[in-house]
């Protein structure tokens, strides 16, 4: 089967899925080869790019050439959802392609030890294509992964936490073939777990932030085009709440009816700059945040007026000041324009309170799946103390806090621990101390307090754990570490070390948070050895 392609080179990351009919397969798909880095920048003409400073020997010598079709065969998935192909044993990253297919691509980016590649046509189609439900799929660049099946993408997810772990933590994974195996006193391989996708892996996200933009006709708003900060226009994300969507074109028609202009990053002009809108999915509270450029909102009691006539679940209305020349998308201002502070969601049975600034999952299905399973490898039996290390609002902390004996929360963020705090006494619940700081700093001083954890819990940002603190924890010595990852990369890292330092990581379970898209979390539960 030949597929005539559009898809544009070098997309960004962003969160997606897909459906649709699959084209007849011609040719058996091999699993895949998840490639998760490669040296030197990413795209473009980096500082080695062939062809710079007279390079053209070096050029002349590569396998390819710059704008010459090649057939490809697709091996792998790289970390960005692209495909890997090989073409006379050299490398290229082909947007759009999928392992197991032959496709026709043309380069169009060279580097010395791979390149990037347009895909002009599948020759031959993976079983596991299918087409992409959304329209904008090929501009937008929110989803790298609506082109390949779900089932197909849990795989891939797996995998690529199986290489990370491997490649980057020199860890031995059981099973590697895609079963599992029960481990023996000698085999000390890891099991990683099939990857726990959705039933229903569409609009799952609570919370949509869309930038504002101006065409002629008025204002536009939905995602950054790929490799770009030109705003596609969008009417529907079929990866976001039903309700994002209609809050999100009702502020833009609004917006137009009263002369609102937008925000132009080139020339720091222009008033509307992000729309952000929270969700509560259990409660059906809506929170919508308009974040503009000036303290001054014009028509404000008419766009209150009609954004309360346009979304009756709404809450919550408010107002945030970003003047800065920044892409961080909130300022350090917040006015309540209209009705509560916060609104509420639950994960399980805990009930939280969302502030306009305040993080929480934007799964909140899967957050519930994830939270779960780290309850579960936290083994607790109501006798333990416990730490969360980087505790946030307090979400773990609080699920942790139902089956502990006491639970003790640290967060860098002043604001998120006086959300913790607040969280924690709408719940009622009364085992659980917050407190303000680092952790590698927290925890030797409530050590001195006689404050020892029999399990430490870490939720680290896409960095990773900082090395003083797993040092830290290699001192205090607790009986288990529950790791929540949202980088395998930097996991598999902060895994070695503390393999290195005593501890053996017992089983690995990916969760997909963010279907259709590349991104993979991971539960991974860790015993001191000695124990």
């Amino acid at each position: 089967m030949i597929i005539p392609m559009t898809r544009k080179t070098k997309p960004q990351s962003r969160p997606g899925n897909p459906t649709g009919t699959k084209p007849a397969e011609s040719k058996k798909r091999r699993n895949p080869l998840v490639v998760q880095e490669r040296p030197g920048r990413r795209g473009g003409a980096g500082h080695d790019s062939v062809g710079e400073n007279g390079a053209a020997a070096a050029a002349a010598a590569l396998p390819v050439a710059l704008g010459r079709d090649y057939e490809a065969d697709i091996i792998g998935i790289g970390h960005s959802g692209e495909g890997v192909g090989r073409v006379n044993g050299f490398t290229l990253f082909v947007p759009g392609a999928l392992p197991g297919e032959r496709a026709l691509v043309r380069v169009e980016h060279l580097k010395k030890q791979y390149g990037y590649a347009k895909l002009l046509q599948v020759l031959e189609a993976s079983s596991e294509r299918v087409a992409p439900p959304c329209g904008i799929y090929d501009e937008c660049g929110g989803c790298q992964l609506q082109h390949l099946d779900y089932a197909a993408q849990l795989k891939v997810k797996r995998q690529i936490v199986e290489d990370n772990l491997e490649r980057i933590g020199k860890l031995r994974v059981a099973g590697a073939d895609g079963g599992e195996r029960a481990e023996s006193p000698v085999d000390r391989a890891v099991i990683v777990h099939p990857t726990l996708g959705m039933s229903d892996p569409w609009r799952y996200r609570n919370k949509v932030q869309v930038p504002i933009g101006e065409e002629e006709g008025g204002l536009i708003g939905g995602f950054f085009a790929q490799g770009s900060h030109r705003i596609v226009n969008m009417e529907a994300c079929l990866i976001q709440h039903n309700e994002g969507d209609r809050v999100v074109e009702a502020v833009k028609r609004i917006g137009r009816d009263l002369g609102i202009t937008a925000y132009n990053e080139a020339t720091h002009t222009g008033l509307l700059r992000h729309v952000v809108v929270k969700i509560g999915f259990r409660t059906g509270e809506i929170m919508v945040v308009l974040i503009t450029n000036g303290a001054d909102v014009p028509h404000e009691d008419e766009w209150i007026a009609r954004i309360r006539e346009a979304i009756p679940g709404v809450a919550s209305i408010c107002h945030n000041i970003n003047e800065a020349r920044t892409n961080v998308i909130f300022g350090d201002r917040t006015i309540v324009l209209w009705g509560r502070e916060v609104i509420y969601d639950y994960i399980g049975d805990i009930k939280f309170a969302i502030s306009p600034r305040s993080f929480f999952q934007v799964n909140p299905v899967q957050t519930e799946v994830l939270y779960g399973k780290a309850l579960e490898y936290a083994a607790l039996t109501g006798r333990e103390t416990v730490i969360d290390a980087y505790c946030g609002i307090g979400t773990i902390s609080l699920f942790l806090a139902q089956r502990a004996r006491r639970v003790y929360g640290v967060e860098i963020i002043p604001e998120a621990i006086e959300d913790a705090r607040l969280n924690a006494e709408l719940n009622g619940i009364v085992n659980v101390d917050f407190a303000v700081g680092r952790a590698e700093e927290v925890l030797p001083s409530w050590q001195q307090r006689g404050i020892v954890p029999d399990v430490v819990v870490v939720d680290p940002p896409r960095k990773g754990c900082e090395a003083s603190l797993l040092q830290t924890l290699l001192e205090l010595r607790p009986q288990r570490i529950v790791y929540v990852s949202c980088n395998p990369s930097t996991l598999a890292r902060d895994l070695r070390l503390l393999e290195d330092g005593g501890y053996r990581t017992v089983e690995v379970q990916p969760v997909d948070m963010f279907p259709h898209t590349v991104h993979v979390e991971c539960v991974i539960g860790m015993q001191r050895i000695d124990t």
